[in-house]
């Protein structure tokens, strides 16, 4: 049984359109590489500029969904085409941005209140720092399990799965 069967009468087209859509949604196999930059897809990134508007297509012509209105935030790239990036944010939301808005400095948002900086990677460490939730930091290295930090000249290590902006099986060195 074909997937179009499960449909009849829907037109061709229309049926092309639901399944292009239906790819689109899905997330980016770990090992798909992006068409422009031969670099992986998924990734991360943080914003360059301090805003960027976000738009419905990877084009000026394209409507302006919203604005992005944070230097450093991390992003995640799901898509290229030509000089854009299709990002989404920890929320999900997101957009077309240009590539020049964007930054390789990897960042990351601290997901839960109080995230305690230890000053080694393990959970029985001092605690060098408390972060509140959102703040945004700056990653100099991850382990599989643990990233060490840098936000207002503290330094720090905090559990991968308390922040956001990079992949449960990234390692950063």
């Amino acid at each position: 049984m074909s997937l179009k069967s499960t449909f009849p009468g829907m037109a061709p087209g229309l049926f092309a359109c639901v399944i292009a859509g239906l790819a689109a949604a899905l997330p980016a196999r770990a090992d798909e590489r992006g068409p422009v930059t031969n670099l992986p897809l998924p990734r991360f990134v943080s914003m360059k500029a301090a805003e960027a508007n976000v738009r419905r297509g990877p084009s000026l012509t394209h409507r302006i969904d919203w604005v992005f209105k944070h230097e450093d935030t991390p992003l995640e790239i799901t898509a290229e085409h030509g000089h854009w990036r299709r990002v989404r944010d920890r929320d999900g939301a997101g957009g077309w941005v240009h590539y020049s808005l964007l930054s390789g400095v990897r960042t990351a948002i601290a997901e839960q209140d109080m995230l305690e900086l230890h000053a080694q990677p393990d959970p029985n460490a001092i605690v060098i720092a408390r972060l509140e939730i959102g703040v945004i930091a700056r990653i100099e290295t991850c382990t599989p399990g643990w990233c060490r930090l840098e936000v207002a000249g503290y330094e720090g290590w905090t559990p991968k799965e308390t922040i956001w902006g990079v992949a449960a099986d990234e390692i950063l060195e």
